[in-house]
């Protein structure tokens, strides 16, 4: 049995799905809090109940559902800006240069890397949709390629998209009052009032540190990938055919009434460009700094805008939200569980007690290092960023102010450990490997080989910066 084979078998019989993991997290916590956190003058039963009432403030927390349902937004509608035209016309362009294995590797994790910066949701789709057209370019033309590390290489941009603009805890970070807000009922008054109203985009996606690795990834994923698809071996193969997204065509004079108004293509253009024109007056005349733009709200509106005016009409539109809402059910229903998780923590003070045991053992030199590697570790079991942000963003932003380390700099450690670990756990890769036919194991390998160049590069800066 190969490695990739029994990693794959030890993976699934360590781990359950993600909801169970969820729950079963929940249930941790609980006893964990329960045992550690319990008043000397108070008994079992009544803390118990305590307890389940913090979970149950953290789960209907309304700030922390808003968060969820702006996270499912911006992976729909990437998802959805991944299904148009447009896209496909680029991958389409781009895929005849992908006649070698490290031609095509280089390409397709160049591509996925750039548009992950930019939306998650978008890369992830798009990443998949271009390694399938690679297969399907190669079995046309009857080319030999390493189908695995062209998949792999569609999923590179989930390592790097928590550094960009799409990137769970940067994007709440920018939201006024969000970071006081979290850590309302964990710090004291005077605390509260030494912290940001918010961190800009300024100071995480485009400070130096982050802009030289996001530059470092650009450069030199898909360099590593061309390296390494010199030195694979190369197979033809078959794909198995897939599903057909284009929308079926209608006869527009056959259509009554308002009926023509789903199928307008003036209507669906005059509805998404008046949103990007009042977008970009917005730009100018409220957010006189571009960067002070860039918060969750605003980038799917932009996503939202780009998606009606980039399909051919809503029904178009609609056709591919059909396609994306399945990939934001782990998010609906994961979501609320970990801020269940975070109210037992933060209102228990459990929270507290781990941020001083990491002020204990760190400097401000180790402190963004064991961040960055608590934040791989956790996101193994807590597959989302944004999830992961409920759970440690509050002790990451206490720890950081005791020891005096920057705030910015924490949040991109967890950010960069976050997404590292994505090439490790198999959850966010379901869509690449419905799309592409492929199975975990096959693709395993070669994403244990991005990760190894990723942790290089992210402890490079961490530690340089």
């Amino acid at each position: 049995m190969s490695f990739s084979d029994k990693y794959t078998k030890a993976f699934k019989y360590l781990l359950p799905t993600p909801f169970t993991i969820a729950v079963v997290l929940t249930l941790v916590t609980f006893f964990i809090v329960l045992f550690t956190t319990k008043p000397i003058n108070s008994g079992f039963a009544a803390y118990s109940f305590d307890v389940l009432h913090f979970w149950e403030q953290g789960f209907w927390d309304n700030g922390l559902l808003v968060f969820a349902v702006q996270m499912m937004l911006m992976l729909v509608l990437g998802h959805i800006l991944a299904l148009t035209k447009l896209f496909n016309s680029l991958i389409l362009m781009v895929v005849k240069h992908c006649t070698t294995t490290a031609k095509a590797a280089f390409l397709v994790t160049l591509f996925t890397v750039l548009v992950s910066l930019f939306n998650w949701g978008l890369g992830l789709i798009f990443g998949a949709i271009f390694a399938r057209k690679v297969g399907e370019y190669a079995q046309k033309h009857q080319l030999s390629i390493n189908y695995p590390l062209i998949g792999a290489a569609g999923y590179s941009g989930l390592m790097v998209w928590h550094g960009g603009l799409s990137g769970s805890s940067l994007a709440k970070v920018a939201e006024d009052n969000h970071i006081k807000d979290m850590m309302a009922g964990i710090f004291n008054e005077a605390q509260l009032v030494a912290l940001p109203e918010k961190i800009s985009y300024a100071e995480t996606v485009w400070s130096p540190m982050n802009i030289v690795v996001m530059l470092m990834v650009i450069v030199i994923l898909p360099l590593a990938m061309f390296w390494l698809g010199k030195r694979t071996t190369a197979a033809q193969f078959t794909l198995t055919s897939a599903h057909n997204n284009e929308s079926e065509k209608v006869d527009f004079t056959t259509l009554e009434g308002a009926e023509k108004l789903d199928y307008s293509r003036m209507f669906s253009l005059l509805f998404g460009g008046a949103i990007l024109c009042y977008l970009a007056v917005k730009i100018v005349t409220v957010h006189h700094n571009v960067l002070d733009f860039f918060t969750p709200n605003n980038i799917n509106m932009l996503l939202l805008a780009l998606g009606i005016t980039l399909h051919k009409n809503f029904t178009e539109f609609l056709t591919a939200l059909d396609e994306a809402i399945v990939g934001a059910a782990g998010i609906l229903i994961q979501f609320p569980l970990y801020f269940g998780i975070m109210g037992m923590m933060k209102n228990s003070g459990l929270i507290a007690d781990i941020a001083d045991f990491f002020v204990s053992i760190s400097n401000t030199v180790t402190y963004p290092i064991y961040t960055f590697f608590s934040a791989g570790l956790i996101n193994v079991f807590v597959p989302s960023g944004g999830g992961q942000w409920a759970v440690q963003g509050p002790i990451i932003v206490q720890a950081a102010q005791d020891i005096g380390v920057s705030l910015p700099k924490s949040i991109l450690a967890l950010a960069y450990g976050d997404q590292l670990t994505n090439m490790l756990q198999p959850f966010w890769a379901l869509p690449l490997l419905g799309i592409t036919g492929l199975k975990a194991k096959e693709i395993l390998p070669y994403t244990l080989f991005l990760m190894l160049v990723g942790l290089i590069i992210f402890v490079s800066c961490l530690l340089i910066f």
